[in-house]
């Protein structure tokens, strides 16, 4: 595992602004940037145009105040910008927002200094050969209050090339002290049956779903367990699997057998629905399961820092984007072919027979892929270098200005 390093440069007033699209994957990450910021010691303000999610996803966020601000996207435009600014994945702040923090002075010798902030467009992580090329690029305002200005492109990723990915301090230690029982206890779940093997369920709508229920409710989904306990969390991925019960497709029930309650008495699949979660609580569930259905970025990454086997559901898109992206992840990964059989048939546009998994080849795999992950620095870390080096002062030899 890497060594944590604190910044050594002056801390920073950092603007994170986020625009909850869905899912709140998006404020998912930006909360853990700013509250990783603020653990460092620079004062952050996060802002948001849809704060609400934080009262579950993490409910001490006002304990942290002043240090990190939780502000109404709309009063941005009432307030000068800090040291950094960061838009993440694309959500176009108001130029005016950071042309209004540009100072422009000269210096007793003549040097012309144009100080602002450092802006930086934090993108989707992706595993694509293209994030590699564009990390770190600039991008120069052309038009608007801001002309003149310049954008950095930050892109996290799976390589010491990369922007890396979010992790915090101690969270290591956090994942290895874990206790099951107490996990399952939390939400008031029964102790776990002989020969079971315990599977979290976070998924948009996979088309497969149906099928792969009907495998684990038969005991033929994993080698070598005949009992599956499925916790499926709260929102779409509950919808999806009662949908999925409801209907009744590929003959899950019978005549004998027509209801959920009574799959979960008579069939070998147990399954147990939960509730919204903060961020540390589902940490720490990924960390208790056997096998880890994850969805979006943020509880990818989480996943892979667990350690445990974990099948990927991407975001869809309408013009089947993501199979690119799905695959270019899979090859950073070094992906066996079991795993790459199951991607495909998980993310697939249509049902396809799941793959029987085995759970020993699975979990060498991750456990290597998060070996990988943990010798690498943190997004946080190299996000700071990435800082500091543009807040270096340099000199134009040839038109003798000076620039920050």
């Amino acid at each position: 595992m890497a060594a944590q390093h604190k910044p050594t440069s002056p801390p920073l007033l950092w603007d994170v602004f986020c625009r909850v699209i869905d899912n709140f994957g998006d404020i998912g990450v930006c909360w853990r940037l700013a509250r990783q910021l603020a653990a460092r010691g620079h004062s952050v303000r996060l802002w948001v145009d849809e704060p609400s999610a934080l009262a579950w996803l993490a409910p001490d966020h006002a304990d942290l105040a002043p240090q990190l601000q939780v502000l109404p996207w709309d009063a941005a435009s009432t307030h000068s910008a800090g040291d950094v600014v960061i838009e993440a994945f694309g959500c176009e702040i108001d130029p005016v927002f950071v042309a209004t923090s540009v100072v422009n002075t000269w210096t007793e010798d003549g040097f012309h200094i144009k100080s602002a902030p450092i802006w930086l467009n934090l993108e989707y992580l992706s595993a694509e050969s293209f994030a590699l090329r564009c990390h770190g690029l600039p991008s120069p305002v052309m038009s608007g209050p801001a002309k003149g200005l310049t954008k950095w492109f930050f892109y996290p990723g799976f390589t010491p090339q990369s922007g890396g990915l979010l992790r915090e301090d101690g969270l290591h230690e956090r994942l290895r002290a874990v206790s099951r029982n107490q996990v399952l206890a939390r939400y008031g779940i029964a102790p776990m049956r002989d020969n079971e093997v315990l599977v979290t369920l976070f998924c948009y709508e996979p088309a497969p779903l149906a099928v792969w229920l009907k495998a684990i409710a038969e005991g033929k989904a994993f080698d070598g367990f005949q009992n599956t306990r499925l916790l499926v969390a709260h929102g779409r991925a509950a919808q999806a699997v009662q949908k999925a019960l409801t209907e009744q497709p590929e003959g899950i029930f019978s005549e004998e057998n027509p209801s959920l309650s009574n799959l979960n008495q008579h069939s070998l699949l147990q399954i147990s629905y939960l509730p919204l979660m903060p961020q540390h609580a589902f940490d720490e569930l990924l960390a208790a399961a056997d096998f880890n259905c994850v969805r979006g970025e943020d509880s990818l990454v989480r996943a892979l820092l667990a350690g445990k086997p974990l099948l990927w559901h991407i975001y869809p898109q309408h013009d089947g984007a993501h199979h690119a992206k799905l695959n270019a992840w899979l090859d950073a990964m070094l992906a066996p072919t079991q795993t790459r059989q199951a991607h495909a048939a998980w993310n697939a546009d249509s049902p396809a027979p799941m793959p029987r998994i085995d759970l020993t080849e699975w979990q060498t795999w991750s456990a290597q892929a998060s070996a990988a992950i943990w010798a690498q620095t943190s997004l946080v870390d190299r996000l700071l270098a990435f800082v500091a080096e543009r807040r270096k002062p340099s000199e134009n030899p040839q038109n003798g200005q000076k620039t920050q």
